[in-house]
């Protein structure tokens, strides 16, 4: 942030700041999960003063919230992009887990593998809406709204997702029997 008695402070608290708590709301109401939204804010001020820095602007709410909504959708696209969730917890797995055999764990994991396959042998749309119900076990409605699209899309995306899920385990298993 700009030193308290700077040209730069004297703007910021004048056409930013105020918008803070619309702003916020704001990115709630889009981005309910997946954003930081203390980090996209502090780094949208950032950038709009450099911006006002460069040169004078006409509108710096809209430019504020347009630079929150881009900082927000490239913070969902990185997470989709990078952060892969396991489907189950790895981290509770003894090596020496005495409850199954080896021979158990191994078709366990490669049930795993083949599920994980399954799921993303989905088309683009049907695999993300598959994984935030399955996986991250969001409802239909938090779904449609996240994604801007109905909840009967949803509902479809969800059948044609577990239906080609199905299609795909079952035609492992008749292809490899164990």
């Amino acid at each position: 942030m700009p030193p308290p008695d700077s040209e730069s402070a004297r703007w910021f608290a004048q056409h930013l700041l105020p918008h803070e708590p619309m702003l916020r709301a704001w990115l709630q109401s889009r981005f309910p999960t997946g954003v930081d939204i203390d980090d996209i804010i502090q780094e949208a001020y950032i950038r709009v003063l450099r911006a006002q820095e460069t040169a004078p602007m006409q509108s710096p709410k809209a430019f504020l919230f347009a630079t929150a909504r881009n900082l927000a959708l490239d913070q969902v696209r990185r997470g989709q992009i990078v952060r892969f969730e396991p489907l189950v917890e790895t981290d509770s797995w003894s090596v020496l887990n005495e409850g199954e055999g080896i021979p158990e764990s191994i078709v366990h994991k490669q049930e795993l593998e083949t599920l994980t396959e399954a799921i993303q042998s989905l088309p683009d749309r049907c695999r993300q809406i598959f994984t935030l119900r399955k996986v991250y076990g969001m409802s239909q409605p938090d779904i449609a709204k996240k994604l801007g699209v109905s909840v009967h899309t949803v509902s479809s995306q969800l059948t044609i997702g577990l239906n080609k899920c199905t299609e795909f385990m079952q035609s492992r298993r008749r292809r490899d029997p164990a």
